[in-house]
C-alpha cells in the first residue's frame, strides 16, 4: 500500500456482477442498474458500470460471489472515467451482516489462495 491509500483491508481483483440501487439522502431510490466488481475487499469495492454514479448516493448491492447473493449497503467515495464507456465507483461498505461478511472474507480467502 502506498503512504496515500487508506484502506484498511487488501483488495482482490475479482468479476463479479452486482445490482445496485443508489439512494438520496432521504432514502429515495434515485437509479438503479447492473455492474461488476474490479476489486473487493472486506471494506468495499472498485465497482465498473455503464454510467456514473454521484459521491452522493449509498448504494444497495447485491453481489453474487459463486453459488451465494450477499447484500450490502455502501457509500460512494469516488467515481471516475474508466475505461471505454465505462465509470469506476469506489464504494466503502457500511452495513455488512454478520453471515454475509463471512461469505465475503471466505471467497476473499479462495480468491487468494487459487491465484
Amino acid at each position: 500500500m502506498t503512504p496515500e491509500d487508506k484502506r484498511l483491508h487488501t483488495r482482490v481483483n475479482a468479476l463479479n456482477l452486482i445490482a445496485y440501487d443508489c439512494m438520496a439522502k432521504d432514502g429515495q431510490v434515485v437509479m438503479h442498474g447492473m455492474g461488476r466488481t474490479l476489486n473487493i475487499s472486506a471494506g468495499g469495492i472498485l465497482l465498473e458500470t455503464h454510467i456514473q454514479i454521484e459521491q452522493q448516493y449509498d448504494a444497495l448491492l447485491s453481489i453474487g460471489l459463486e453459488n451465494d447473493l450477499i447484500d450490502i449497503k455502501g457509500k460512494v467515495v469516488s467515481s471516475r472515467p474508466g475505461k471505454v464507456d465505462k465509470f469506476e465507483s469506489g464504494i466503502k461498505f457500511l452495513e455488512i451482516g454478520e453471515t454475509e461478511l463471512a461469505i465475503l472474507k471466505l471467497y476473499i480467502k479462495a480468491f487468494k489462495n487459487s491465484h
